[in-house]
């Protein structure tokens, strides 16, 4: 959803450099007239947003990062800028234009992106060779999915996470509470005012694994 922050100037694996601001909001405003539902806001999220939803992550340990809805890449540029070079980035959006689009952006080959749902994240997770994922990033719409899909998701999510994981989701509402509350032992609700308009941003984290007694 935003301008993409950057805190390294030059990445490799991006072909052409950063994309023209007024090309990627172009391409999000058009895709948001035609899915709307899909894309959940006409505006790209904030830098400031960006920042704060990725500094929650332990750069370091994380393996796996997985992105819902990766749209223009406004939070995946960011998350390779950040991510460990034996790391895997896996993008997941049913709309075909921000797949083509997001795999001409970035030849970096920790970025794997893949057409589909969401709600087969442990799938796509198994098929990039991993067993679990240390962090999912979400801005998908969860008040104007289909009715099921969203719990799908988050169910999904759930098991798809590592022990201690977490899954990062910014959204305009706090509707998705109602879906995270259920599944996640450990969930917190903050919000970001310098984001037209203003973002909730959530983290939920699945429970550690129970010690068996001896």
């Amino acid at each position: 959803m935003a301008s993409i922050p950057s805190k390294k100037k030059n990445n490799p694996g991006r072909v052409g450099g950063k994309t023209p601001f007024l090309g990627q909001w172009g391409m999000f405003f058009r895709q948001f007239i035609k899915h709307p539902g899909m894309v959940g806001s006409v505006i790209p999220t904030s830098a400031t947003v960006v920042n704060r939803m990725l500094d929650q992550v332990d750069w370091q340990k994380c393996r796996l990062f997985v992105e819902y809805g990766p749209g223009v890449g406004t939070f995946t540029h960011a998350v390779l800028d950040r991510l460990h070079p034996d790391a895997t980035l896996l993008a997941i959006d049913l709309n075909l234009d921000f797949v083509a689009y997001l795999e001409a952006q970035s030849a970096d080959p920790r970025l794997k992106v893949v057409h589909g749902s969401a709600a087969d994240v442990r799938r796509f997770i198994k098929e990039a060779g991993h067993a679990h994922a240390d962090y999912i990033l979400s801005g998908l719409p969860f008040s104007t999915l289909p009715a099921g899909v969203g719990e799908a998701i988050c169910a999904e999510t759930h098991a798809a996470l590592t022990p201690g994981g977490a899954f990062l989701v910014y959204q305009y509402s706090r509707y998705v509470l109602r879906l995270l509350n259920p599944l996640f032992g450990e969930v917190h609700d903050d919000r970001e005012w310098r984001n037209i308009p203003p973002c909730r941003m959530f983290r939920a984290v699945r429970e550690q694994a129970l010690a068996k007694a001896a």
